[in-house]
Order: structure tokens, then C-alpha cells, then sequence
């Protein structure tokens, strides 16, 4: 009677364990379908961003800039748009295999532009800032800058950001120079472009302008303009990269490894000694 007791005793032991392994496994499938069901929505996700295919079914890039902000983008003496973020553009869409198809339009409506999908991405040397990236995909750094505050040669009011408190500035509407004069207290005026925005500066209508070393060597070397200095420039470097609709991670990364290739093989840095008389590709 005894040993019929143990054997019932085993026998209900071992059916409690397969009955617990059975709930085991139960909870680890349930683990491994929740794991499978995560990896199903990410491949999904990933499977529903068609931003590089369909850049490649339609053969064009569409890119947006501004073609008055020199040496970034402008239209030389034969009316021919020319620029370093010109040939970057066009570059990169001979890396995707497609067409580049350039639309000029004013600096404050290409980032809309980009959000409303008028354009694929805009080359426009445009800064990232944490703002910018909750909005946007930015591709890795194709170049980098400073940013200068610009006076009237003889104005001794106005030596560093933070003389701009008070004062008056005018700067490229919508733009991160502008938002600095802002923040430094200037009363910001914005005008369309950067040369109008040192006319300001040289008929008094302003006390000062902010803008990028790049674009104010150049103005002030292709002008012959004497009247104009750089009393200040922020320790800060700016980032250029390309910005592309929000979630359109298939193009980020092809137009990340075509601006590997140009870099690589040269090309960035030849269009920024070309355009700015020096490689700014290297931070």
C-alpha cells in the first residue's frame, strides 16, 4: 500500500512538472513572439521608408537652395548657377544615380519646402541645431564653418556678441543668425539676402550683421569693400549637412555614403578650395 502511495506520489510530482515546464514554455513563446512581433514592426518600419526608391523610380533628386548666397549658391557672369552647394548636390545625385533637379527659392520656405515634400532635401549650407534635428534627418557634416559678427569699420560701440544688446541687426529672415542676434538682444531686421543685409550695415540703416566666415570672406573679397569689418566670430563650429524629411532614413544613408565617396576620392575637398580657398571638409 505503501509503495502504490510513493508511485502515485511520483506520478502526480512529474505530471506538475510537465505542467510547469508546459507554462514555462508557454510564457518563453509568448516572450519570443513579442520579441518577433517588435522585429516584425521594425522591419515594417523600415520596409515602409520608400524616400531612396522612389528618389530612384522618379531619376531626379529634387533639391532646394537659395542661388543668391555666394560661394554657397549664385549665378556667375554668365547666369550659369554655380556654387559649392551646387556642385555637392549635383555630385551627390550622380552618386545616386539619378538627375539633379536644383529649384532656387528664399531661404525662410526651402525647410518648409523639405516638410511639405517639395523637395527631397535642400542643400543650402544648412546648420544642424538640436531644433533642426526633431524636425528633420540630417546627413553627416559635408563642411564647417564659423559665424562672424560684422560693423562699419569705426564703429568702437560694438565689439563683441554681447555689445549687440540694445543695438540693431539685420540678417537672413528665418535664419540661425538672425535667432543669434536675438539671443544677444539686438532688434533683428530681416531682409532676403546677405548683401542686402550689409547694405544695411553700410548706409547706418543697422548697427550690425551676423553671418557665416565663408560667405562674409567672400563678399568682402569679391566686392572690394572697405568699409566693413569682422569685429567678432563664436568659438562654436558650424555643422553643415543635409537635411531630409523626417523618417527618410534610406536616403540619409545613401547620401551619406555618396558624400563618404566624395570625400574619399577627393571631391569635397577640391569644391571647397575651389569655392572658399580652403578645405573646410574637416572639422
Amino acid at each position: 500500500m505503501k509503495r502504490m502511495k510513493k508511485v502515485l506520489a511520483l506520478v502526480l510530482a512529474l505530471a506538475l512538472a510537465v505542467s510547469m515546464t508546459a507554462c514555462s514554455g508557454s510564457k518563453d513563446t509568448g516572450s519570443s513572439q513579442a520579441a518577433s512581433g517588435d522585429s516584425s514592426q521594425a522591419s515594417a518600419s523600415s520596409a515602409s521608408d520608400t524616400s531612396l526608391a522612389d528618389v530612384q523610380k522618379a531619376g531626379v533628386l529634387r533639391i532646394g537652395l537659395e542661388g543668391d548666397w555666394q560661394p554657397f549658391s549664385f549665378h556667375d557672369e554668365n547666369d550659369d548657377l554655380v556654387g559649392y552647394d551646387v556642385e555637392v548636390a549635383q555630385n551627390v545625385a550622380k552618386q545616386l544615380g539619378v538627375k539633379a533637379e536644383i529649384t532656387e527659392a528664399p531661404w525662410d520656405g526651402l525647410l518648409t519646402g523639405l516638410s511639405t515634400g517639395v523637395y527631397d532635401v535642400v542643400v543650402n549650407g544648412v546648420d544642424v541645431t538640436d531644433e533642426r534635428k526633431t524636425a528633420f534627418d540630417f546627413s553627416d557634416a559635408y563642411a564647417y564653418d564659423h559665424i562672424d559678427l560684422v560693423t562699419l569699420v569705426g564703429n568702437d560701440d560694438i565689439k563683441s556678441f554681447d555689445d549687440l544688446k540694445g543695438r540693431t541687426s539685420a540678417n537672413s529672415t528665418g535664419s540661425t543668425y538672425a535667432e543669434i542676434g536675438e539671443q544677444y538682444g539686438a532688434t533683428v531686421s530681416n531682409v532676403p539676402t546677405l548683401a542686402e543685409t550689409m547694405t544695411l550695415v553700410l548706409n547706418g540703416t543697422v548697427d550690425a550683421t551676423i553671418n557665416a566666415d565663408t560667405s562674409v570672406q567672400d563678399y568682402l573679397n569679391t566686392t572690394g569693400e572697405t568699409k566693413l569689418q569682422v569685429v567678432a566670430q563664436l568659438d562654436d563650429v558650424t555643422e553643415y549637412a543635409i537635411p531630409v524629411k523626417k523618417g527618410n532614413v534610406t536616403l540619409r544613408d545613401a547620401i551619406n555614403e555618396a558624400l563618404k565617396t566624395l570625400r574619399d576620392d577627393g571631391t569635397l575637398s577640391e569644391l571647397s578650395i575651389k569655392y572658399f580657398g580652403a578645405d573646410l571638409t574637416n572639422k
